[in-house]
């Protein structure tokens, strides 16, 4: 691959050159792509009275871009650690990149998994899930209180995944 990458970049790049490229997110004179707060599908007010559109805003605009601003800034930082082959300072930024990353992932797949209840939202209709959760847990209710209960004492108090 780095003998592709040498002949991709001209003769004049080093292989090790090539990999600090490829590493840095810099190929062929291009920046890496800074990650962004996604768009919503739909308004603020949309889930009231359940949400309101003054915390979907603040959740939205100002807690989910902090966690996009923190992994921008933290890739810029290991861009620059790769750059300088500083291993010990590449190690220390991962959980900088996790935590940042993480908010990131957790909230661009929450935004898309609300609805407004004049859309059909707060409600569990009849469905291959449905089936499950009551099969399961007895009810979604009783669901809901199992994962309130394991994740409340969670770093992100009440993010958990069902699986």
């Amino acid at each position: 691959m780095l003998s592709t990458l040498t002949k991709t970049f001209g003769a004049a790049v080093s292989k090790q050159q090539a990999v600090r490229q490829l590493s840095s997110g810099l190929v062929g004179g291009a920046t890496r792509a800074k990650h962004t707060v996604p768009d919503l599908d739909y308004d603020y007010n949309e889930l009231e009275p359940v949400i309101s559109a003054k915390i979907m805003q603040l959740h939205h605009d100002k807690h989910h871009a902090a966690y996009v601003a923190g992994l921008n800034a933290a890739e810029e930082k290991l861009a620059e650690a790769q750059h300088r082959n500083d291993l010990a300072g590449q190690v220390a930024l991962q959980p900088l990149i996790n935590f940042h990353g993480g908010g990131h992932v957790n909230h661009s797949i929450f935004w898309k998994n609300l609805i407004g209840e004049k859309n059909g939202g707060g409600q569990l209709h009849a469905s291959p899930i449905k089936t499950a959760i009551e099969e399961q847990y007895g009810s979604l209710e009783a669901l809901s209180k199992l994962v309130n209960a394991k994740t409340a004492g969670i770093f992100g108090s009440g993010w958990g995944w069902v699986t």
